[in-house]
C-alpha cells in the first residue's frame, strides 16, 4: 500500500451549520488537498490545505460518509462534532476510493484510537504537539476489515448501519467501499504501472498489446486516476465506450457522423454544448483507436485546435490512445485501393503521440504454447506445426453439462439466424425480458452501446452467455457460458459450465451522453449464445467456443476469433486453413517501428542526463532518429 492512500487532491467545499440548520461559515477550494493525520494521542484528523489557506483540521470521530457517487469523483463526509459537512468533488475516482477506504479501515481497526482525551489529560501530557501522516493500510488490516464487512452484511442492517456511521457498525456505504475496492485493488504488473505513471505525467501516450494483455483493465485504472471533470473517456464503438464508462468519440466530437467537410465540422463544433466540452477537457482518452480511420482522426485533430483556439496538436489536450491495430481495422476504406487507412498513417499521428508502449504479458490464456501460436497468427505467420495443432482441435469434445459450444461467425447476420432458429426449435413457454431504460427516447442508443438487448426472449434449454462480471471467484464472469435450467418466478436460473447455478437478476449498465448526463439500462445480463459474431466478441473470454473461418474477409479477423478462446482444450476449429490467416502489411511495418521505438526509450530514458554528457546524449538521439527515418524526433534530450 502506498502513502498516497492518505492524500487526496480534489475540489473542496465545507459548510458549517448551527443547531438550527443555518449556514454560519463556508470554505471553498477549486483545487485543494486532503490528508489523513494522526496526533500524539493517536486521534485521527482530516487536514484541509490549499492556496493561502491555513491548515484546517477536522477530527474523524462520529462521522457519516455519503459515497454513492464516488465513481464520479464525488463524496461527502459529515462531522457531527464539528457541525460541518465536507463536500469532495473532481477527485480521481481511484484515489477517492482508496482515501475513503483508508478512513474506514483505520477507524474500525482500533477500538481506542479515537477515544475522547480529557482536556486536563491533554494539558498535563508530556507528549509534544504533533500531527503525522497516517501509516499505510496493511494487508492484515484490509483482510480484517473485509471479514467484518462480510460478516455484518449477512444479517439485517442495524439502525446504526443504516445511518452509515463509520465509527459504529458496518454500513451499506462501507459494503460499497469494500465491493468497489475488490475490483479496483488488483495489482498492476510492472509494465502496466510504467504506462500509468507516464499517463499521469501529462505525456501523450499510445499503448497497445495483443488480445488478453489487459489493455481495457489498465485503461480503466488510468481513467480512475485522473480528475473526472476534465477527463473524457471515449471509444470508437458504443459497446467499447460503455465498457470503460465513456461515450463514443463521434458523440464527444460534436461533428455528426464525421462525413461533413472540415469547414462544416468547424461550424458544428462551435455549438455551445460541443464547444464547452472541448474547452473543458484536459485529458482525452480514445479506446479501440485502431477502428478510427485516418480521415476522421485528422478531422477531429483540426477541429480540436480550432475550437480550443490553440495551435498545439489536438489543441493542447493530453491524448491517451489504446488499441491493437492487428485486430479489426476501420470500416472506412480507400476507395481506389479498397484498403483500410489507419490513423497511424497520417502525419497528425506523429505530431500527437509522444510515447508508445506495448503490453506483452497475456492474462487471458495461461498455456504458453497457445500464447505463442496466437502471437504468430497475430502477425500473419502460420507454420506447418501451428496448422497441425489448430486442425487437430476439430476433434475436441468441449460440451459439458448440457452446454454447447458457441459458434463464432464472421458475419453478424449468420449469428442472428442461428440463434433465432435454435430458440424457435425449443419446446416450452417463452419468457420475455424487457429492459428498463431510464430514458425511453434513448432506447436505440442503448441498443447500440450496451451488450444486452432491449428485448430478450428465453426458453428452458436456451444456450446463453453472461455479459457482466458478477462474481469472479465463482466463475460468473463476462463471457461465461450456461444454459437455462428453469425459471424461478420471473428470473431465469442458469446452469453454468462449472456445474454451478446462477439466478440471473437484472443488472444496470450506465452510459454517458455528450451533455454529461448519465442514462442507464436494467436487464438480465444474458444473451443467446448458440452463435456470436467475431466483431461483437471483442473483449470477451470464451470458455467453450467453436468456429468456422472459411468466410473471414478482413485482416486480423481470424486472430480476433482465435484469441477469444481461454485455452486450446476449450476450442474447436472446424475447417482451419493457413490461407484464412493474414495481417495487414502496413500494420506489420508500424509495429516493427514501434518495437524499435520502445527499445530506444529503454536505452535512453528521458530526463536521465547523468547517463551521458549532454553533447553525447544529443548526438545519440540524432543518430537514432536518422536511423529510423523519422520526420518527428523519436528521442528528445533537453
Amino acid at each position: 500500500m502506498s502513502s498516497s492512500e492518505s492524500l487526496l487532491s480534489c475540489a473542496i467545499n465545507i459548510e458549517w451549520v448551527n443547531r438550527h440548520g443555518v449556514v454560519t461559515r463556508k470554505l471553498s477550494l477549486k483545487s485543494g488537498n486532503l490528508r489523513i493525520l494522526r496526533n500524539e494521542h493517536r486521534q485521527m484528523f482530516v487536514e484541509i490545505t490549499g492556496g493561502k489557506l491555513a491548515p484546517e483540521r477536522l477530527q474523524l470521530k462520529g462521522i457519516s460518509v455519503h459515497n454513492k457517487f464516488m465513481n464520479e469523483g464525488k463524496a461527502s463526509i459529515k462531522f457531527q462534532d464539528h457541525g460541518c459537512t465536507l463536500f469532495i468533488s473532481n477527485a480521481p475516482p481511484g484515489s477517492l476510493l482508496e482515501f475513503l477506504r483508508t478512513i474506514f479501515i483505520k477507524m474500525t481497526g482500533e477500538k481506542t484510537q479515537n477515544k475522547d482525551i480529557p482536556l486536563r489529560e491533554q494539558l498535563l501530557s508530556n507528549k509534544q504537539r504533533q500531527f503525522d501522516e497516517i501509516s499505510p493500510v496493511t494487508n492484515e488490516e484490509f483482510i480484517k476489515s473485509h471479514k467484518r464487512a462480510t460478516k455484518r452484511t449477512e444479517t439485517t442492517p442495524s439502525p446504526l448501519s443504516r445511518k452509515r456511521k463509520l465509527s459504529g457498525g458496518e454500513s451499506k456505504g462501507a459494503k460499497r467501499l469494500n465491493s468497489a475496492l475488490n475490483s479496483f485493488n488488483e495489482a498492476l504488473n510492472e509494465e502496466q504501472k510504467r504506462i500509468l505513471d507516464v499517463c499521469l505525467s501529462g505525456v501523450n501516450v499510445f499503448f497497445t498489446g495483443s488480445a488478453g494483455t489487459g489493455k481495457s483493465y489498465l485503461l480503466k485504472k488510468i481513467i480512475s486516476s485522473l480528475p473526472p471533470d476534465v477527463t473524457v473517456a471515449t471509444a470508437s464503438t458504443g459497446v467499447a465506450a460503455c465498457h470503460i464508462g465513456g461515450i463514443t468519440l463521434h458523440q464527444f466530437a460534436g461533428i455528426g457522423n464525421g462525413e461533413a467537410t472540415l469547414e462544416r465540422a468547424k461550424e458544428l463544433v462551435m455549438k455551445p454544448v460541443s464547444a464547452k466540452n472541448w474547452r473543458k477537457c484536459k485529458h482525452l482518452i480514445i479506446d479501440e483507436v485502431s477502428m478510427i480511420d485516418a480521415q476522421f482522426f485528422e478531422k477531429i485533430e483540426s477541429v480540436a485546435r480550432h475550437v480550443r483556439n490553440n495551435t498545439k496538436p489536438f489543441g493542447g489536450l493530453q491524448l491517451i490512445l489504446c488499441g491493437d491495430f492487428f485486430q479489426l481495422p476501420p470500416v472506412k476504406r480507400d476507395i481506389k485501393k479498397n484498403e483500410a487507412i489507419f490513423c497511424f498513417q497520417t502525419p497528425v499521428w506523429k505530431d500527437c503521440v509522444d510515447r508508445t508502449f506495448e503490453l506483452t504479458i497475456v492474462h487471458r490464456q495461461s498455456d504458453e504454447g497457445f500464447v505463442k501460436i496466437l502471437n504468430s497468427i497475430r502477425i500473419g505467420k502460420v507454420t506447418d506445426e501451428i496448422t497441425s495443432v489448430l486442425t487437430s482441435t476439430a476433434k475436441h469434445k468441449i460440451e459439458e453439462n448440457g452446454i454447447l459450444a458457441t459458434r463464432l461467425c464472421s458475419h453478424t447476420n449468420d449469428a442472428n439466424v442461428i440463434n433465432e432458429s435454435r430458440l424457435k426449435a425449443l419446446t416450452g413457454e417463452s419468457k420475455i425480458f424487457q429492459a428498463q431504460d431510464s430514458d425511453p427516447t434513448s432506447t436505440k442508443h442503448l441498443d447500440q452501446s450496451t451488450p444486452v438487448p432491449g428485448k430478450l426472449i428465453l426458453k428452458v434449454g436456451a444456450q446463453v452467455m453472461l455479459l457482466k462480471n458478477i462474481n469472479v471467484t465463482n466463475g460468473l464472469v463476462n463471457g461465461a457460458r450456461g444454459v437455462i435450467k428453469r425459471f424461478e418466478g420471473e428470473l431465469p436460473v442458469v446452469g453454468m459450465r462449472n456445474n454451478k447455478e446462477y439466478v440471473a437478476k437484472p443488472e444496470k449498465w450506465l452510459l454517458k451522453t455528450a451533455r454529461g448526463n448519465t442514462i442507464s439500462r436494467m436487464q438480465v445480463p444474458l444473451k443467446l449464445a448458440w452463435a456470436f459474431s467475431i466483431h461483437k466478441s471483442q473483449g470477451l473470454t470464451l470458455d467453450c467456443v467453436e468456429m468456422s473461418l472459411a468466410r473471414v474477409f478482413e485482416a486480423g479477423q481470424a486472430y480476433v476469433a482465435l484469441s477469444r478462446a481461454k485455452s486450446l482444450e476449450t476450442l474447436r476449429i472446424l475447417d482451419f486453413k493457413s490461407t484464412q490467416v493474414w495481417a495487414n502489411q502496413d500494420v506489420v511495418k508500424f509495429y516493427k517501428r514501434l518495437k524499435e521505438e520502445v527499445e530506444m526509450f529503454r536505452v535512453i530514458p528521458l530526463g536521465k542526463k547523468n547517463s551521458f554528457s549532454d553533447l553525447r546524449a544529443k548526438k545519440t538521439a540524432k543518430s537514432i532518429n536518422k536511423k529510423l527515418f523519422l520526420d518527428k524526433p523519436l528521442v528528445n534530450i533537453n
